[in-house]
């Protein structure tokens, strides 16, 4: 079975600092392009940032400067760092690991800033 397990989560004030983890069993994970998502309420999800098998990444223009992708492929794990956290990053962030075949989702994690 493909698995994907986020952890890292949780409430924090704005400014604050997050780092979510993502590790990946069931595929090759080298071979698939990682990302994270999100959405919020009432809200499209949106992609925030992708990193793909060259380490080459793409961030959100609302999160550059402050988020940060990367990944371990030697540990299976996708990592998003979240500096200078504001209340309008609130969502529930997902991890995708993308083929260009298939793909699959993790379960997602909440992240709440709030004073």
């Amino acid at each position: 079975q493909v698995q994907l397990v986020e952890s890292g989560g949780g409430l924090v004030q704005p400014g604050g600092s997050l780092r979510l983890s993502c590790v990946a069993s069931g595929i090759i994970f080298s071979r698939y392009v990682m990302g994270w998502y999100r959405q919020a309420p009432g809200k499209q999800r949106e992609l925030v940032a992708r990193i793909f098998s060259s380490a080459g990444t793409y961030h959100l223009d609302s999160v550059k400067g402050r988020f940060t992708i990367s990944r371990d492929n030697a540990k299976n794990m996708v990592y998003l760092q979240m500096n200078s956290l504001k209340p309008e990053d609130t969502a529930v962030y997902f991890c995708k690991a993308d083929s260009g075949i298939r793909e699959y989702w993790g379960q997602g994690t909440q992240v709440t800033v709030s004073s």
